[in-house]
């Protein structure tokens, strides 16, 4: 399919509105911005960035949405939910290449991501029937204590451009089965992934009669995100980006004492261990270093590797990274598409240069790629770097395919080395030894929030609760008991007695 066709199976126009608040498109005064495609650099359409008498209206009509949605019988709102996955799945084809065009990652992983989408939502349909509290045993007798959860209200989500659609539909999905309504601000690098996904929902809301407001867009910068984080009427901002941003956020959101939910940066580590299965590894360490050219906040960014096998993985790795074929990232034979966009380009050049300052190695030559093919100028080389884990660099995430490899020759000396950077996201071992498998993801072992054996840093199912430590900033999103974060919890004691025993033995009498 040309871009024209998706665009126009998608519903996008040349010129878009970028307020929405379900099924209706407001009319704004805000600026038009462009959504360029690094693929080629050409400008697939024009969006009307939110202005602030759109964003009021949105709100507006979000708070009325709420009163009613929250009434919904909670498997209500998940038949609803199931019926947005049956849609993505009529639309995983058009939508998939429209991630991969306006982003920039592979086609495979285009497509991979709207399969994630499809997953959350059978994930959320299931959970629509089991959003379930406790009965506590009463120290007072004929009481009954139990707790219960409420929907929150309005979740504020801001996403980044490197998964422009799955994120949103990790917090929508699951925050919608339980009674919140939301309100999604998408990067202004991939505004056209947001608005394809309003017009896929927008048929099914308009079916089942849903109030609307339930699901509300707004578009446009970092002014467009303020006045989301500062808006005492959106109880909980759910972000992702970096974690300079995350800091900003958590900050004005606290001091307003809202609820901030966080996935920030990752500075990734996999540890090879002499007794690991290197053919498998080497898979793992590659595809985690160079999917999506390396902007994944799951990138495998280090690799720490024990010195008896160091020189063999050296050489498996280099071998490996000359096989790559970097190019259109909808050519399926690609490996290896574009970065976002310049800024992006600049930042991995900058990183390179850094990193030869401080004395590091140059295994794999970094470069912009030039010519045919390459026109938009933000094609680069994927780069191996033989470093010290002190490097100042080293400890900064850069979305860019760069990778950083080292030796150890303990095992806790490795640990050591993954967990000494401020981010805490992604971890993995490979090893065959089970001993060395459980001190890894023992109390004494990885301090990230998702730690694997024998699988790579990247490609977590929407099974297990996503998130990450330190300056990864501790949410969780997607599986698990993670709905817990869009709801209030409740504790209530129920008094079917005659009398009014106090707690504690307290007497009190008039």
């Amino acid at each position: 399919m040309h871009i024209s066709e998706i665009l126009s199976a998608l519903g996008i126009k040349e010129t878009n509105s970028g307020t929405s608040t379900g099924t209706q498109w407001l009319s704004t005064t805000g600026t038009e911005f462009c959504s360029y495609t690094p693929v080629d650099g050409s400008v697939l359409a024009k969006v009307t960035m939110t202005d602030a008498a759109g964003y009021q209206a949105v709100v507006g009509q979000a708070n009325a949405a709420f009163a009613e949605w929250r009434m919904w019988p909670a498997p209500k709102r998940g038949e609803v939910v199931r019926q947005i996955g049956e849609a993505l799945r009529k639309n995983k084809d058009a939508l998939g290449r429209l991630v991969s065009y306006e982003m920039g990652k592979s086609l495979q992983e285009g497509w991979g991501e709207v399969q994630e989408m499809i997953d959350i939502a059978d994930f959320a349909v299931g959970l629509s029937r089991q959003l379930y509290g406790l009965t506590i045993h009463s120290e007072r007798p004929m009481h009954r204590m139990y707790e219960q959860w409420h929907p929150l209200g309005i979740v504020g989500i801001i996403s980044a451009f490197n998964f422009p659609v799955a994120v949103w539909s990790w917090n929508s999905f699951i925050a919608w089965v339980c009674g919140d309504v939301c309100i999604w601000k998408p990067s202004e690098k991939t505004p056209l992934t947001a608005l394809a996904c309003f017009n896929i929902v927008s048929d099914i809301l308009k079916a089942n009669n849903v109030p609307e407001g339930v699901n509300c867009l707004v578009s446009g910068g970092r002014e467009v995100g303020e006045m989301l984080t500062n808006d005492v009427r959106v109880p909980l901002i759910s972000a992702t980006g970096s974690t300079r941003m995350g800091k900003a956020i958590a900050a004005v959101v606290g001091q307003r004492l809202g609820k901030s939910l966080l996935e920030l940066g990752g500075n990734n580590a996999i540890i090879i261990s002499k007794e690991a299965d290197l053919n498998m590894a080497l898979i793992g360490c590659v595809f985690g270093a160079v999917g999506t050219a390396g902007q994944r906040c799951t990138t495998t960014r280090r690799i720490i590797i024990h010195e008896s096998v160091y020189d063999t993985f050296k050489e498996k790795l280099v071998a490996a990274y000359q096989q790559l074929v970097i190019g259109n990232p909808l050519d399926e034979k690609s490996h290896v598409g574009p970065l976002i966009d310049k800024d992006a380009v600049a930042a991995y050049l900058h990183s390179i240069e850094a990193v030869k300052a401080e004395g590091g190695n140059e295994l794999v030559a970094g470069g912009v790629l030039e010519g045919a093919g390459y026109e938009s100028g933000c094609y680069v080389k994927p780069c191996i770097f033989e470093v010290q884990n002190s490097f100042k660099i080293v400890q900064h995430e850069t979305f860019a395919p760069i990778l950083y490899i080292m030796k150890y020759a303990k095992l806790e000396e490795a640990i050591a080395m993954q967990n000494d950077v401020p981010q805490g996201l992604s971890s993995a071992i490979f090893t065959l030894n089970m001993r060395e498998a459980e001190t890894f993801l023992s109390h004494k072992g990885s301090d990230c929030g998702i730690a694997n054996v024998n699988i790579g840093t990247s490609g977590a199912e929407i099974g297990g609760a996503f998130g990450g430590e330190k300056e990864t900033g501790g949410g969780r999103e997607s599986g698990s008991d993670s709905w817990k974060a869009y709801m209030r919890r409740q504790t209530n004691t129920l008094n079917w007695g005659d009398s009014l025993p106090l707690a504690q033995g307290i007497k009190f009498t008039v």
